[in-house]
């Protein structure tokens, strides 16, 4: 009689697996790494939630048995892998650990048949959709109903006699302007009056009545029969000076501060050291990152930091945001003053740029002292710790932040906390946060600079420079050293931040320069920039005179392209680690670069008064050979307000995207009909926008109302696809996407009070379809298409037009002028008419009375 050991293991290990809620057919397990590894079954490598699936061979098994005895993952079921029939067993991933382990292993051929190949629904042949049948109209009355409601006419049609003298009948009319209180009779009213020969009596009214109770407002006032006193404190109770001494000298005080002080303390450092609000279930990767217990996935954008500070923020607005492009969570804000036209008095007060973290949310890290309000900044693309900005004023501001950088990331050496003492443990957080002042290294010479308020402000990419003719020439350094600036003054500059000097001058004192570097103090000024301080002028000026007009257009915002090389692409990723030192750097010879003819120098710019201009940067010579910027060669009347958003996607150079206070538009560089999307008329005022860092089909614009709408081309181009509102509780007026990491996106938004609130973007929004950016550009080239042909059409009306009154003119010149015998005829003949209408017209209205003539 064969042995019943296998029936009993079977039987043990079902009814185990009947306690923890799975089939009998099946065995829970859990396999090392090292086990996963030998069987070619890793988590989410070799199997997935998607293909859960894993045949392993029965001899395998038994080997991994009798190699590693009781340490084998298998050992559990060796008695039913020996009995088992086949000779391959099915392992199944369990992502969901829906039987308490993440694999388990079926121990039948019948449940791996049921699981591989799963029953399919049976289809019958006799369900077919029949379309109802439509039933005969059997009337009830409605069509009677219908007939006395309609409106039927019942009095006759009032008649009116016009009548003109006959010699006015083709006469010529000369019109001319007049003041109407000059003329006498020259204005007639014709006011509503109550003619007395008859009155209509309404017989129905359709109103609405509601009965409302008298109210009758009456007051009474009563005796108390037991009077108590009452008494309010209205100054606080405080202890006298003895009585705070005593207790301070109370040996049962000291006591509970020594025990309490080690825990408070701990408390804080813990607090300091990780994040208390960090969820751990999330950062598991599992399935509870896509959604909140519930299953339901929130796809909206979600609060994640506030800034502000009431010392410095107070009656200040933020005009640009910026984040640092290198150090985790620290974003820059520039402060200007609120200036209302209402206000008679106005206080000076310093203008700063600010910089927040994540790390300290509650205090300000640092402070770049400005000469005036900025408009625009923006960090170098070669080195963060090189700082542009543009005044109110029209100058142009250098800052170097490299001696603030450790303290900014938090890690300043020297910085060790003081141990607390318990004996002299204070409470009260008298310290006031000093972060460090950051004084500008370099500012613009005033006559050379703008004469309005720089409005933005943009680094040239480190793959070009240009020279004083506007040529693009290859940058040997592979550092970017040129600034692009654009003010209301109607001009665009560039500047070059490197020494004009030769290189050799600067040989001696180069050693000199960087010992002083390196011994800065974190309040003195670098001499990065010393060279250019208050003698700074532009390396040229592109000017923007008006196509049709005289005068010139006023620039707000601007685009460019940022040409990408690569032919030298492993000599630049080399370069670009080494941070560049800006005073030892000097402007090369024009003659020795190499010019680049395949860098795009044309540009979008918005203006004032709403207008897309593209025009050239490049300067050409006159006939008397004077340099001079070339008309604009297109200008767009789009926009109706001010321009607050002209940028590029990321994702496509040649796709630019516009915003004014009323709609956007989506242009297409070379496509010179016009934007190839254009959104309709906002309620709302629209104060800025950006494109996603991450989905080619999505961008987001701020509103003056508070609120964030996210837009998605692929979903709908009327209207946005979210729209979160009360995000900020005034205008907006910057917002910044960020990438911290593949699965932390945030968006920073600014408002008029000073504010700064940073979203988290989910995962919706920052995750891309395999196809996506494919299906945009087929999108954006149908859009394209459709412009083209709406052009050619209105080219065509418009010719058919000319036709058609070329035509008409020419057949009014080949009639043959009438003698003034027929002229004479034919008036006689229209008046005859015209007095005939006018009898019967009179006698149709019972208002015709004979004369004598008659």
């Amino acid at each position: 009689m064969p042995p019943k050991r296998p029936k009993s293991a079977r039987s043990s290990a079902g009814s185990k697996g009947r306690g923890k809620g799975h089939p009998d057919d099946i065995f829970p397990l859990v396999l090392t790494s090292a086990t996963q590894e030998l069987f070619g079954c890793l988590a989410d490598e070799d199997v997935t939630g998607e293909s859960p699936y894993k045949l392993l061979k029965k001899d395998d098994i038994i080997q991994d048995i009798k190699t590693r005895a009781a340490v084998s993952d298998f050992s559990p079921v060796k008695q039913i892998v020996l009995d088992y029939p086949e000779e391959e067993l099915l392992l199944v991933y369990d992502r969901d650990f829906t039987y308490d382990q993440s694999f388990y292993l079926v121990l039948t051929p019948e449940a791996k048949d049921r699981i591989l190949k799963p029953e399919t629904p049976e289809v019958f042949e006799n369900e077919v959709n029949k379309t109802p049948e439509p039933k005969q109209w059997i009337s009830l009355g409605s069509e009677q109903e219908i007939d006395e409601e309609s409106i039927k006419e019942t009095r006759k049609k009032l008649r009116y006699k016009f009548s003109r003298v006959h010699r006015k009948f083709g006469a010529p009319v000369c019109f001319s302007d007049r003041n109407t209180a000059d003329a006498k009779d020259s204005y007639l009213e014709c006011a509503s009056y109550q003619d007395s020969r008859f009155s209509i009596k309404q017989m129905q009214r359709d109103c609405g009545m509601q009965a409302v109770p008298s109210l009758l407002s009456s007051s009474a006032q009563t005796q108390w029969k037991f009077q108590r006193n009452i008494c309010t404190q209205y100054v606080p109770r405080e202890l006298n000076e003895e009585e705070k001494e005593n207790i301070l000298q109370l040996e049962s005080l000291k006591n509970f501060c020594n025990s309490v002080t080690p825990r408070f303390l701990q408390a804080l450092q813990q607090e300091e050291i990780m994040n208390v609000f960090f969820d751990d279930l999330k950062a598991l990767g599992t399935a509870a990152e896509d959604g909140d217990w519930s299953g339901e996935v929130f796809d909206g954008l979600l609060l994640y930091q506030v800034f502000s500070d009431q010392k410095y923020t107070k009656d200040k607005k933020i005009s640009c945001i910026n984040w640092h492009p290198t150090i985790y969570g620290v974003i820059a804000v520039a402060l200007t003053e609120q200036r209302l036209s209402k206000s008679t008095t106005f206080v000076v007060t310093p203008s700063f740029i600010v910089f927040y973290s994540f790390s300290d949310p509650s205090n300000i890290q640092l402070h770049l002292e400005c000469p005036d309000d900025i408009f625009a900044f923006e960090f170098c693309p070669s080195d963060p710790n090189i700082i542009v900005g543009g005044c109110r004023n029209g100058q142009v501001v250098l800052w170097d932040i490299s001696a603030h950088v450790t303290h900014i990331q938090g890690t300043q050496p020297g910085g060790k906390k003081d141990s607390v003492s318990t004996d002299t443990f204070d409470l009260d957080d008298n310290k006031e946060n000093k972060s460090p002042v950051v004084r500008c290294c370099a500012v613009s010479a005033f006559e050379s600079s703008h004469k309005a308020p720089i409005t933005d402000v943009q680094w040239l990419p480190p793959t070009f420079e240009v020279t004083r003719t506007g040529l693009p020439v290859e940058n040997k350094y592979n550092i970017s050293a040129q600034v692009v600036t654009c003010s209301p003054d109607g001009s665009l500059m560039f500047w070059d931040v490197r020494v004009q000097k030769p290189f050799s001058q600067l040989a001696p004192d180069r050693k000199q320069n960087v010992d002083q570097k390196t011994q800065l103090s974190p309040f003195s000024v670098p001499d990065t920039f010393k060279h250019l301080d208050r003698t700074w002028k532009p390396l040229f000026r592109v000017s923007l005179p008006r196509i049709d007009t005289s005068g010139e257009y006023t620039p707000l915002k601007f685009s460019l392209e940022h040409y990408t090389c690569n032919e030298k692409a492993e000599e630049n990723d080399e370069s670009s680690e080494v941070i560049p030192d800006y005073s030892q750097l000097r402007v090369p010879s024009a003659k020795t670069l190499k010019a680049l003819e395949d860098v795009n120098t044309k540009l979008y710019v918005g203006t004032e008064d709403g207008e897309v201009v593209y025009t050239d940067w490049k300067l050409s010579k006159d006939d008397a050979g004077r340099l001079h910027s070339a008309k604009p060669l297109h200008c767009f009347n789009i926009h109706h307000w001010l321009m607050n958003t002209a940028q590029r996607s990321p994702f496509f150079k040649n796709i630019i995207l516009t915003m004014d206070g009323c709609n956007f538009a989506i242009w297409k560089e070379g496509v010179m009909d016009g934007p190839i999307i254009l959104s309709p008329s906002s309620e709302q005022v629209c104060a800025a926008g950006c494109w996603s860092l991450s989905r080619p089909a999505v961008f987001f614009i701020g509103k003056k109302d508070g609120s964030i709408e996210v837009w998605n081309l692929l979903e709908e181009t009327s209207e946005p696809a979210q729209v979160h509102a009360h995000v900020t509780n005034a205008k907006i007026t910057c917002i910044k996407p960020w990438r911290a990491s593949s699965k932390q996106h945030f968006l920073a938004v600014t408002d008029d009070l000073g504010m700064v609130c940073v979203l988290e973007i989910p995962k919706t929004l920052y995750t891309p379809t395999r196809t996506e950016e494919l299906r945009v550009k087929k999108y954006f080239e149908l859009e394209e298409s459709r412009l083209k042909d709406i052009s050619k059409r209105k080219e065509l009306w418009a010719k058919q037009k000319t036709e058609a009154e070329e035509l008409k003119k020419k057949m009014e010149t080949d009639k043959p002028a009438k003698s003034l015998k027929e002229n004479e005829d034919m008036n006689m003949k229209k008046h005859s008419d015209y007095q005939t209408l006018e009898e019967s017209t009179l006698k149709g209205a019972g208002l015709w009375a004979p004369t004598a003539d008659t």
